[in-house]
């Protein structure tokens, strides 16, 4: 009995703390600006996966040009990006971003 609580004690912490890597596209914004997340004040970076949005850790919001151009600014639109990582404390920790558009 005690082996079975055991291995059931390990397993369970095992896979809590076990952090699922995301490899995926996903839309790639302000967080503030696009998002409308308030849990930071100013421009941020921020992914969204699956209608939620996270703010990025690893990467800067002006790593991929003026984040205010018209055009093509993570304040002024939404764009996409091939995105690896994982979520931890509820933001992204970003090991890489490739824009796609």
């Amino acid at each position: 009995m005690k082996k079975i609580l055991l291995l059931s004690i390990f397993i369970i912490s095992f896979s809590c703390s076990n952090k699922k890597k995301i490899k995926q596209v996903a839309e790639i914004s302000c967080g503030q600006c696009q998002f409308e997340l308030d849990s930071q004040n100013g421009c941020d970076l921020a992914i969204r996966i699956d209608n939620k949005a996270y703010f990025v850790d690893g990467f800067n919001i002006d790593d991929f040009g003026d984040a205010h151009n018209k055009q093509t600014g993570f304040c002024e639109v939404v764009r996409k990006a091939n995105i690896q990582g994982k979520i931890e404390n509820n933001k992204f920790l970003a090991s890489s971003i490739k824009m796609i558009d």
